[in-house]
C-alpha cells in the first residue's frame, strides 16, 4: 500500500505528539514535513531520527507555515494535520483554505488518537485560553494533595525550543536543574513556581516515555497532574478532567481552538479572576459553561494579588513588564502587574514601546492590542538582552515584574524592582478541597 504524504502543522509541542503517538511507527503513513508558527526561531531545524523512529532515518524538516501551498505541492502532499493551539477558528478555517487550495485534506487529530493512559490517577488541568491562571490552579491542586501525604508529579505541555534529543525526557526538581537544562524564560515561567515549592515537573517531548519515568519518579508518585499549555487538551487521559476559564475575555471559550475541546471534555470549569472583572463578563462565562459543559461543576476564584514592595509602587512612575505568551498571541492587553499598580496607586505606567529595542520592536509592533506593559518575551539569547536592554533604557522610577520567576535572576535590571504573586482563591462551594477529597476517596488513595 502507497503511504499517505502528510505535513502536520505545529509549533513545537502538541505537533511533535502527535507524530508520537498515531504517526511515527505507522507505516499507512509518510510524514514529509513538520511546519512551525506562533514561536519563533523553530522552522530550519529538523525532527531527529533518534525520536522519530525507524521509518525516518534522515529525520523530518521543519520550515516555516508560510511555505506550506508551496510544500503541499512541491512534497506531493495528501493531507495536512493541524496540531497547535490558542487560534481563532476563523484562523484556523483560514490555514484550511489555503490547505484545500492546495489541494489537500485538513485534519484535526481528537483526544481518542493522541491521549495516553496512565497507570496512575491523572487529573489535568487545561485552559480555554492561554493566561487564564493554569499555573496556580495546579499549584493548588498539588498543594491540597500534599496535604494528604500524597506523592504528585506535575507534567507540563511541552516547550521544546532547544536540542530535542537532549530534551526528550527533562525532570526539574530544583531550580538548578532549569539552568542545566538551559530553560527560556517561558520555561522558567512555567517550572520555577513548581520546583520552588518543592514539586518534580517532568517535560519534554516523547510524553509516552515522559509518563513512563513519571510514575516510576524515584522520589514515588501516586497522582500525576498534567499542567496543561495554551488552551491544548490534555495529552493523558484524565480521571478527573479541570478547565479554567477568564472573564477578562469573555466569549473566548466557545471561539478559540481547542478551548472549547477543553471545555466540553471537563468535569470542573473555574471561572477565574472574578476580583477584577466585571458581573456582566463573569455572568456570559458562566452561561457558556452551562451551554457547552452542563454536567460540569462550576466553581469561582479570586487571582489573589501580593506584592513583595508595594513601596516602590505607591506614587511612582512603573514599567510593568508581563507574561509574553499571556499578551502575544494570548490577547491579552494586561496582567497582574497592571492590576498591582493600579491598586496601589503607581502614578503612572509608562509607555515601554518608545525605549524598546530589537525583537521587542517587532513583538509590540506585532501585537498592537498590548497596552503599557512590557511582554517578557525570552525564547533565546538575543530576546534577552533586547529584554534587559529594552528595561534599562525605560524612564520610571521602579518595575513590576508581573512574570511568574524573579526576571533579576536571568537579567540585570538597573532600577528599584518589585514581584507580583497571584494564587488561586476560590469563592464559597463547592471549592477544589471537595473535589479532590471524592478524587481520593474514588481512587484509594488514602
Amino acid at each position: 500500500m502507497e503511504r499517505k504524504n502528510i505535513i502536520i502543522i505545529g509549533a513545537a509541542g502538541r505537533d511533535f505528539h502527535n507524530f508520537n503517538t498515531y504517526y511515527r511507527d505507522n507505516e499507512a503513513y509518510k510524514v514529509v514535513a513538520f511546519t512551525a508558527a506562533q514561536i519563533p526561531d523553530i522552522d530550519g531545524r529538523k525532527y531527529p531520527s533518534e525520536l522519530a523512529g525507524k521509518l525516518y532515518p534522515e529525520g523530518i524538516p521543519i520550515y516555516s507555515q508560510d511555505q506550506l501551498p508551496g510544500l503541499i505541492k512541491d512534497l506531493q502532499v495528501d493531507e495536512c494535520v493541524f496540531a497547535y493551539s490558542d487560534i481563532r477558528y476563523e484562523d484556523v478555517m483560514g490555514i484550511g483554505a489555503i490547505v484545500n487550495a492546495a489541494g489537500a485534506n485538513f485534519t484535526l487529530l481528537g483526544p481518542n488518537s493522541t491521549m495516553l493512559e496512565s497507570k496512575k490517577p491523572v487529573i489535568s488541568v487545561c485552559a480555554v485560553r492561554t493566561g487564564t491562571g493554569k499555573s496556580q490552579t495546579s499549584r493548588k491542586i498539588i498543594e491540597t494533595l500534599l496535604e494528604h501525604d500524597l506523592k504528585v508529579i506535575a507534567v507540563r505541555h511541552p516547550m521544546p525550543y532547544g536540542d530535542l534529543n537532549a530534551q526528550r525526557v527533562q525532570r526539574f526538581a530544583t531550580v538548578e536543574d532549569l539552568k542545566q537544562h538551559n530553560c527560556t524564560i517561558e520555561e522558567m515561567e512555567e517550572y520555577e513556581p513548581h520546583v520552588e515549592r518543592g514539586n518534580i515537573v517532568y517535560a519534554g517531548v516523547d510524553y509516552a516515555a515522559i509518563l513512563e519515568a513519571a510514575e516510576n519518579d524515584p522520589d514515588g508518585c501516586d497522582v500525576i497532574l498534567w499542567d496543561g499549555g495554551n488552551n491544548d487538551f490534555s495529552f493523558y487521559e484524565p480521571d478527573l478532567a479541570v478547565t479554567v476559564l477568564d472573564p477578562h475575555r469573555p466569549g473566548h471559550e466557545l471561539k478559540y481552538y481547542p478551548g472549547e475541546v477543553c471545555l466540553r471534555t471537563t468535569d470542573v470549569a473555574i471561572i477565574n479572576k472574578v476580583d477584577s472583572a466585571t458581573e456582566e463578563a463573569i455572568q456570559i462565562v458562566e452561561n457558556n459553561i452551562r451551554f457547552a459543559s452542563p454536567n460540569s461543576t462550576i466553581i469561582k476564584a479570586e487571582s489573589t494579588i501580593t506584592v513583595d514592595h508595594p513601596e516602590r509602587i505607591v506614587g511612582k512612575r512603573v514599567l510593568v513588564v508581563e507574561d509574553g505568551p499571556t499578551l502575544t498571541h494570548g490577547e491579552m492587553k494586561l496582567g497582574a502587574g497592571t492590576v498591582a499598580a493600579e491598586r496601589l496607586g503607581a502614578k503612572e505606567t509608562i509607555d515601554p514601546r518608545p525605549f524598546a529595542v530589537g525583537t521587542l520592536v517587532e513583538t509590540l509592533n506585532k501585537y498592537q492590542h498590548i497596552g503599557n506593559v512590557l511582554p517578557a518575551m525570552g525564547y533565546g539569547e538575543q530576546q534577552l538582552k533586547d529584554l534587559e536592554e529594552s528595561i534599562n533604557k525605560s524612564d520610571c522610577d521602579a518595575v513590576i515584574i508581573g512574570t511568574p520567576i524573579d526576571l533579576t535572576r536571568v537579567i540585570s535590571i538597573n532600577k528599584p524592582c518589585t514581584r507580583v504573586h497571584y494564587d488561586l482563591d476560590e469563592i464559597g462551594e463547592p471549592n477544589l478541597s471537595d473535589i479532590l477529597k471524592g478524587f481520593i476517596q474514588e481512587h484509594k488513595l488514602v
